[in-house]
């Protein structure tokens, strides 16, 4: 079995929809749910949305100034190629929290913020959906190991 390991650097919510997150210092994860307090938040295959900080550097190189939360994503991550990883990978996050990824990519809602801006944005190609296997608390700083066969 071989192991991955990346980092969180930022957790992000969002009361209401179509708006950009707000990076937090901490937030729990509810099992079979997603991030307590957050819009999207709901049973389905699409609990919580990740995005790796090397997607956004992207964007940053593109001209635009955004940074963790500006892609609606829950969890920012550092360190790992989130793309890459197929559905049903298991990633343990910091102190006991489980995921297992369900979804690559999703399609995009028609012209959001940052398409109108530059006419892309990585989030439809480059984020990931997971269901929550385990919750609990996660925060800035915590390790993700995934857990791969092979």
């Amino acid at each position: 079995m071989k192991r991955e390991t990346g980092t969180v650097v930022s957790v992000n919510l969002s009361r209401t929809k179509s708006v950009r997150k707000k990076p937090v210092p901490e937030a729990v994860l509810i099992e079979d749910y997603g991030l307590e307090g957050d819009a999207h938040a709901a049973p389905g295959i699409r609990q919580v949305s990740l995005l790796a900080l090397e997607s956004i550097d992207k964007m940053r190189k593109m001209g635009l100034e955004v940074g963790p939360g500006d892609f609606a994503e829950n969890i920012t991550t550092s360190g790992l190629e989130l793309v890459t990883l197929p559905v049903g990978t298991i990633l343990d996050v910091g102190e006991g929290v489980v995921l297992e990824v369900s979804q690559i990519g999703k399609t995009c809602h028609t012209g959001c913020a940052i398409f109108r801006q530059v006419g892309q944005c990585v989030m439809p190609e480059e984020g990931i959906f997971a269901r929550v296997l385990r919750g609990g608390k996660i925060k800035v700083g915590d390790k993700i190991h995934v857990r791969t066969k092979g």
